[in-house]
């Protein structure tokens, strides 16, 4: 089942008015049929509202793409499965506030180009806000990430979504077990804090 976001404990966030936006890897290549079945259908509509939330109030985004160097992955650069999907596109550089394009290699968006850490102690950022593809990936990895070097970061975790996987056991866990234990590890860990979107617009 999918997680019921209304049992989260987390007390709606104070959010800071500079708070950074992490939009992460949104891209068409995830959309292709090779993926395996994905939990949270509801991920992209409330991707759209952070986005615009953030745009409104003059908050600073970052868009991230993952540029793969794997000559057989969707999301290689110089094909479409590269691109933001189009309400990530349609939205870029409609906000009155900072925006940055961020692109990567590597699951964290602290590892990337340009340097991540670098803008947000450029602007006094310390407070992250991490929504975006996939929740177990990408998202967990710069959530942890953020957390490890000091900065207040946030899940919106039903702003995110993943698909489901294969363990080295041969046991599939659905995509929704999967999101389960990354909101788990994140909030039992003290990496982030998890809320619902609705906490944070």
């Amino acid at each position: 089942m999918v997680m019921d976001t209304t049992q989260l404990r987390a007390p709606r966030p104070e959010i800071a008015p500079n708070a950074a936006l992490v939009v992460i890897d949104v891209q068409k290549g995830w959309l292709d049929p090779v993926f395996p079945p994905r939990n949270n259908p509801a991920a992209e509509e409330n991707i759209a509202a952070l986005v615009d939330a953030w745009q409104a109030a003059g908050r600073p985004v970052v868009f991230v793409r993952h540029d793969s160097p794997k000559a057989d992955s969707p999301l290689r650069p110089g094909q479409e499965g590269n691109d933001f999907q189009d309400f990530v596109e349609q939205r870029r550089g409609k906000g009155t506030g900072p925006e940055l394009l961020l692109t990567k290699t590597v699951n964290s968006a602290f590892i990337g180009t340009p340097d991540l850490r670098a803008w947000l102690d450029a602007a006094g950022i310390r407070q992250i806000v991490v929504a975006g593809i996939m929740t177990n990936w990408c998202v967990d990895t710069t959530a942890r990430m953020g957390g490890n070097l000091g900065y207040d970061v946030i899940v919106p975790v039903d702003a995110t979504h993943t698909f489901d996987a294969t363990g080295p056991d041969g046991q599939l866990l659905t995509a929704d077990e999967l999101g389960r234990a990354t909101a788990t590890n994140l909030h039992a860990g003290g990496f982030a804090r998890v809320v619902p979107t609705a906490a944070l617009i």
